[in-house]
Parts: C-alpha cells; structure tokens; sequence
C-alpha cells in the first residue's frame, strides 16, 4: 500500500508540472512551501538542498546556498529546445558548440556564459558574457556577479545582491484587482494574470496575480540591506500560454512564440534600479539625452509608418509587422485589449511607447548589452550566391561574425532562421528607423 502511495503521489506531481497555467506551481501567489524550503534538509535520509550537506541549510531555508540557486533548482535544465518555464539551458561554456535554447521572452540566462573568442578581419575579439544579460548570483548553479559594474547601471543597486527575488517577489504577494490596481494584500489571489489564458479578477470577489509574479511599490528583498524599495508597480504585460520554443517569424504573429503585448509600466519598472536610463520624452538632435523610453515616450508618425512597413532591409511593403525581436508598449491598462493583441496584433500608432524591452531582452540575450538583436555588427545576415539570407561566419569581412555557428546564431533570435529576416538584413534599429 505504501508503494502505491509513493506511486500515485509522484503521478500527481508530475502532472503538476505538466499541467497547464491554472496548475502552475505558483498559479501567480505564494507556492507550495516546500517547494523552495526545507526544514532540515533531510528527506529520506538524504540531502535534499542543492549544494549543501545533509542538515545544513541555505539562507532562509532555501533549497539551495541563494536566492537564485533556490529558482534555478526548477528553472534550468538540460534542453536541447525550448521547455515551458525554464529559463536557464544547462551546460552552456565559451567558445564551444554548446547552445542556450529557451526561447522564452526574457531570454536565457546561459547566454551569460557564452564569452566567445574570434577573428574579425584578422583582429581578436572577445565579447564577454557579462555583457549579455542580468548577472544574477547563483552559486550552486556557476553565476556570479558582474565583473566590472559594482552597481546597477544609472542606478545604486548592488551588483553582488543581485537575484532573481530582486525583479521578482518569490512568494508572489502583489496582486492585481478587477479595476487594474496592485496591493500586497487585500483579496485573495486565484490564479495567474500574466497569460493570455489567464481568468480576470473579480470584483469584490478574487484578485490575480501581476506579470511574472514581479515585484511591486515597497519591495525589497529580506537579504538586502540598505535602502532600495521600489517606487514603481508591476508592469501590465500578457504572454502567450505556451511562450517557450521556436519561433520562425518576425514580422508577423503567427510564428512568434515569445510575443508580448506590453500594455504600460515596464520601463518604469526597470528604472526601479535602472533611474538615470528613463526617460519618457526626447527632442530629436538635443545635447545630453538618453533613447526615450516610458509611458510617454510615444511613437511619432513617422516611426510608428516605419515600423509598420519595414519587412527587411530595402522592403517596406508591410501594413502591420509587429516584431517580438522590436517590441513597443500598448499604452494600456487593458487587459482584454492586450489578449486579443498577442493573438492578432494591429498596426503601430502615436498611442504606443518605446519601452526599455523594445531593444534589451529582461534576463539575458545572445547579443551585447542583453539587446535583442547584435549591436556589434552591421549585418544581421547576408546572402549566399543565390541570395538566400545566410548567418555569415566569414573572418574578412566579418559583416556578422559573433563566433557562433549558425545554429547557435539561430538560438540567439529564438531559433528564428536567417531567412525570417531577408538577406542583406542590416542592424535591427532600422525596424523604428529605416535608415537603410
């Protein structure tokens, strides 16, 4: 009997992680306990916290010796493609075939280990990992802090304390109520809100949880000392249900696993630790200021006609072209109007924003400056002899050389090929600017 208790527990908790949304481990609020925590560290006479001996315990309890390691015990794995809600690939080292795969909208944090050596036209050049996203401290899982910033860029926060539980609240307090405010309490969460499946709050009734069970006003993680609480909310975002994997578009929904509809708020929440990067106005050829980008850095009515007609490079024949590699924000509080945007996206108007996530990917990309597309090249892609696009490898010209191979190249745009993009693709910029 107790054999098949054993039997039918593990069964449950396998379709626990298998289930859909409204099954998820964190279903957006606090998780099961036990699931990052352990009171001993000991089940069955064994260890269960990574990285520690038996009946020696992480900080707070944790599964792990950080915060980050505790999330990383569930969110990474050793995929060879794209896998529900993992967001770190195992296994990845420089200057080799291995490959970071999760295809997800943040990004995957193994590109943090991707420092490549190459030639361009004969000169050595090495772009560190560092560079290609958050340098969240995960011990037990090889991430360590940056090794040039000491802080948050145009910000304070201490690079050295920086984790998963500094974007977001493990234990998922903040929720979202049925006219769109957030709270740390109040009524009680029901379920996640950052999907397109997600179920509204009720009014008077249930609260849901806010995107990405993010942080809020007033956070602040326990084990950071010092005065860093947050002065902005969550951000209003929806996702695709399933937003892991493959995509193979740019320019249109269809394809596009890892599209967003970005109502409002995201670039306020990055300048929580990143304050000196905002900024929501811009007077074009003005000395000193910074790319807009927040809730009132709106498109002009050139740039949303470019955004909407740019296909490729020299082909402006589109009509709506929203691009999850160039994202821009809504504008909106609107959560039905963001659902039924990610299924069927409308053209760009002066109503939507530059957001900070329209260039940088939230956890880590395959490019410098954790942007999602490279900065360092000016080529996105080429063309072989019969001008199919190509990802080009060449050392003379080295027009797109980042040192990866193609299917790694591949992997850094969510395993979109280099056809998606068109042949002569130069610097994705060009999608708000088409400057060539």
């Amino acid at each position: 009997m107790g054999t098949v208790t054993k039997a039918t527990v593990l069964a449950a908790a396998a379709l626990l992680i298998s289930a859909p949304a409204a099954f998820a481990f964190h279903s957006g609020g606090v998780a099961d306990c036990e699931g990052c925590h352990s009171m001993h560290n000991s089940y069955e006479g064994a260890a269960n916290v990574t990285g520690m001996t038996q009946y020696q315990s992480g900080p707070f309890l944790l599964k792990a010796q950080d915060a980050s390691g505790s999330c990383l015990n569930c969110h990474a794995a050793p995929d060879t493609t794209g896998s529900s809600y993992h967001i770190a690939t195992l296994g990845v080292t420089p200057n080799d075939s291995s490959r970071a795969v999760e295809g997800t909208p943040g990004g995957d944090f193994a590109w943090l280990k991707k420092t490549m050596t190459f030639s361009v036209r004969g000169n050595p050049t090495t772009i560190d990992g560092d560079r290609k996203g958050h340098n969240i401290v995960a011990a037990d899982f090889g991430y360590t802090a940056d090794k040039t910033l000491t802080t948050a860029p145009g910000g304070t926060y201490p690079a050295k304390d920086l984790a998963c539980s500094s974007c977001h609240d493990p234990h998922g307090t903040y929720r979202r109520f049925a006219d769109g405010s957030q709270a740390r309490t109040g009524l009680p969460i029901f379920a996640s809100g950052s999907y397109t499946s997600s179920i509204s709050p009720t009014a008077g009734v249930s609260a849901v949880g806010v995107y990405r069970i993010l942080a809020g006003v007033g956070y602040q993680p326990k084990s950071l000392s010092g005065s860093f609480a947050f002065p902005s909310p969550a951000p209003d975002a929806v996702a695709k249900s399933s937003y892991n994997g493959v995509s193979t578009t740019v320019n249109t929904a269809a394809g596009q696993k890892d599209l967003v509809a970005y109502g409002q708020g995201m670039s306020e929440y990055c300048a929580n630790c990143h304050t000196a990067m905002h900024l929501d106005t811009y007077a074009s050829g003005t000395k000193g200021l910074v790319h807009p980008a927040g809730n009132g850095a709106k498109l002009t009515a050139p740039i949303a006609a470019n955004y909407n007609a740019y296909v490729t490079s020299g082909v402006m024949t589109g009509t709506v072209g929203y691009s999850a590699i160039a994202p821009y924000e809504l504008g909106t509080q609107d959560y039905a109007a963001m659902k039924a945007f990610v299924a069927a996206p409308v053209a760009a108007t002066t109503s939507n924003n530059v957001n900070c996530l329209s260039c940088h990917r939230a956890h880590a990309s395959g490019f410098e400056s954790m942007a999602r597309y490279s900065l360092f090249n000016e080529f996105m892609t080429v063309a072989d002899a019969a001008g199919v696009a190509i990802y080009d490898s060449s050392t003379t010209e080295g027009k797109i050389n980042t040192g990866y191979s193609v299917q790694q190249q591949t992997d850094a745009y969510n395993g979109r090929p280099a056809t998606a993009f068109g042949p002569m693709a130069r610097n994705n910029c060009n999608k708000c600017h088409a400057k060539d």
